[in-house]
């Protein structure tokens, strides 16, 4: 569905955002979309976890982008997007004392393996299972991930961010298999929704050894997220063909499809953006963004002395994306 897009860019770049916003609130990480767009165009009060949350996005990037060079999955991707997403220059746990607690409770629920050693060896393994060719052939790779996700997440290799980092490593393994393109899969958002569930089934496997429950948990949250992003798909699809037509219609000698573009692939938009993007002056820039303001296609905001415009029906469209309601249950956590 995303490749009848026009640009695939225009995907990429706004649900990468969207997966960041859904997989950080999901470790009580909050802030808003428009905070969060604000991070690119420098504008305004940025906040601490607009930032966390941008450098997610750009994590996600950093490691499909390695994956593209190099066709597989490796721990010194997985380390170098930790570092991007918490802007440190470490890698693995070095010292003892990690533990996982119930939020609610503060109980210890699980103890993750404690020596640099034992975390090496099995992410040595780990790395191993997500690239073995044949296993992406003779288990299907839905069920796979759902197991490689488990067991990331109990190793819990990183002294932070690692259920940020297993959930990129959701959607880079998927990727990996053929079944996704590009990083569009927006998983992170059926997750949140039903968080107290994650959080307990993975506890469970632990526990009780019960994958079945987990694993069909993973799957209904891949369902969810397929039907939803397929949605999206289309409505962008008929936004962007509504524009069109219309500023044919209204501004006839302003449109052109590359700025039809580049305004669904930046939803919040400044004249550098267009001076850099198209071959316009920067006089030629504010003059379009202005008419198209005037016209109603996008909305201007003033931050101090720069101006940016909202491109307002493309960002309702993600703020409201359908769903396919799950079940909500008690909760256990730790990032």
């Amino acid at each position: 569905a995303a490749s009848s897009l026009p640009n695939q860019g225009i995907l990429i770049d706004t649900l990468l955002l969207q997966e960041a916003l859904a997989s950080s609130e999901i470790e009580n990480i909050v802030t808003t979309q428009d905070k969060v767009f604000q991070v690119g165009l420098s504008v305004g009060n940025v906040t601490i976890e607009a930032k966390e949350v941008d450098r997610y996005r750009v994590a996600m990037q950093r490691g499909y982008e390695k994956w593209q060079e190099n066709g597989f999955i490796s721990e010194n991707m997985l380390i170098e997007m930790y570092r991007v997403l918490k802007q440190r220059n470490d890698g693995y746990r070095m010292g003892a004392g990690t533990v996982l607690r119930n939020e609610q409770t503060g109980e210890i629920v699980y103890e993750p393996p404690q020596s640099q050693n034992d975390i090496i060896a099995y992410m040595r393994q780990l790395e191993q299972v997500i690239n073995d060719s044949d296993s992406c052939n003779n288990l299907d790779p839905l069920i796979k991930m759902a197991l490689i996700h488990h067991k990331f997440e109990s190793i819990h290799p990183f002294p932070d961010g690692n259920g940020r980092v297993g959930r990129m490593l959701n959607v880079l393994y998927l990727i990996h298999c053929g079944l996704l393109d590009s990083p569009i899969l927006y998983l992170s958002r059926a997750i949140n929704r039903t968080k107290p569930d994650y959080y307990r089934l993975l506890q469970a496997v632990r526990d009780e050894g019960v994958w079945e429950k987990w694993v069909e948990y993973m799957l209904n949250a891949v369902a969810e997220t397929a039907y939803s992003t397929v949605q999206l798909i289309i409505s962008v699809k008929d936004l962007m063909m509504q524009m069109k037509h219309r500023m044919r219609k209204e501004l006839p000698k302003l449109y052109s499809h590359d700025l039809l573009n580049n305004l669904f692939r930046y939803p919040y938009t400044r004249i550098e953006f267009l001076e850099r993007d198209l071959p316009y002056t920067r006089q030629t820039a504010r003059k379009y963004l202005e008419m198209l303001s005037d016209s109603g296609f996008v909305n201007k905001v003033s931050a101090g002395r720069n101006n940016y415009y909202i491109n307002h029906a493309l960002v309702e469209l993600f703020m409201n994306v359908p769903i396919v309601p799950t079940s909500n249950s008690e909760e256990a956590s730790t990032d």
